[in-house]
């Protein structure tokens, strides 16, 4: 395969799917981004724009893109060395059907997606020697498609996977740092672990996450559903693995031993300097009125994962619930807006009950 001229197929042009592809576009990689058709007419208008923070703008003009937005397009386009999957969580079930017809065009799919299952629900559609699993650990603000800023510049996960090496060539080559880990699931489930922290609280209350750890009560909420977390990897055999950039296993051992009022002033720097300027993803999911988010994966995985091994979590359960209830309409963002005392006593109803 002549790598140097290999196009990359980038399903998204989200802040993840525009991170990947700008960096490989701007190393000279011949890239298709394949969009919704508004976010297309965006990328054929105005290509890429990106920056690390404190750093000049660099553009990607759209002559330089391929951008297509059906099933028959892509393979027109095609083929390709490696596609990259960088959508919400939400919309697989969806785009499931697409990836089926288009998968003739790319012999492995990396699988960039935020939470616990989506590895594999595709690996059940397209096979498993067609899916790496992977993860992002660079915080990344997206302005509108093609145009992102990377708070901080850390890099990605890959799974061990008999494409792996060439992927992580061409992503390091493109200036990316690539971290290779021998097991999917640990991968997945140690970024799950960062996802979780001050998301759904954020969401739930309108609040920034330092804010949220900076406060006792719902630090000890936070720190709950982090130990709930880390009892499910541990009843999975899941070893929690240092990611890129982030000290994902100094906080694990941080949570089970550390007492909460040393490691609270820790988490209240860390979370809050790790989160860059950005809200998390489920405080903008659930106030632009989206209407979805990716709660299942996340909190929501971890309580039914829970579940399944006789385990409880009802913090993690809590979560989820509150959040999709939020997102759905069912409960008012005013219901607990800048209210911690409201949603800690409906958590100690929920341990309460679950005790």
């Amino acid at each position: 395969m002549d790598m140097p001229r290999a196009a990359y197929l980038v399903i998204g042009p989200g802040a993840i799917g525009t991170y990947v592809g700008g960096h490989l576009a701007l190393a000279g990689r011949r890239v298709v981004f394949w969009a919704r058709p508004s976010s297309a007419a965006t990328l054929r208008a105005h290509g890429l724009r990106l920056r690390v923070a404190g750093e000049a703008w660099r553009t990607v003009p759209p002559e330089q893109l391929g951008v297509v937005t059906t099933p028959d397009e892509v393979l027109q386009a095609g083929p390709y060395a490696a596609a990259f999957l960088a959508v919400k969580t939400y919309h697989l079930p969806d785009l499931l059907p697409a990836l089926r017809r288009a998968a003739a065009a790319w012999p492995v799919l990396v699988d960039l997606l935020n939470g616990v299952g989506s590895t594999e629900t595709l690996q059940a559609a397209l096979g498993a020697e067609r899916v790496l699993a992977g993860t992002v650990t660079s915080p990344v603000t997206r302005h509108a498609a093609g145009h992102i800023t990377v708070e901080r510049h850390r890099g990605l996960g890959l799974a061990q996977h008999p494409a792996s090496g060439e992927v992580a060539a061409a992503l390091r080559a493109a200036g990316l740092p690539v971290r290779l880990y021998a097991d999917a699931a640990s991968l997945k489930w140690s970024k799950l672990l960062t996802n979780l922290l001050g998301n759904a609280t954020a969401a739930l209350l309108d609040w920034p996450p330092a804010r949220i750890y900076a406060h006792r009560g719902l630090f000890a909420l936070e720190h709950a559903q982090l130990v709930e977390a880390l009892a499910v990897m541990d009843a999975l055999g899941l070893p929690v693995v240092a990611l890129p950039g982030v000290p994902s296993r100094a906080l694990a051992w941080g949570a089970r031993h550390l007492p909460p009022w040393l490691l609270q002033p820790v988490l209240v720097y860390k979370v809050g300097r790790g989160r860059g300027q950005k809200m998390p993803s489920l405080h903008r999911d659930v106030h632009a009125g989206h209407g979805q988010t990716e709660i299942a994966a996340l909190h929501g995985a971890v309580a039914r994962t829970a579940a399944r091994l006789g385990l409880t979590a009802p913090t993690n359960a809590l979560l989820a619930d509150l959040v999709q209830r939020m997102a759905r309409g069912d409960l008012s963002p005013d219901a607990l807006r800048h209210n911690p005392a409201a949603l800690l006593a409906r958590w100690h109803a929920a341990r309460r009950a679950a005790a």
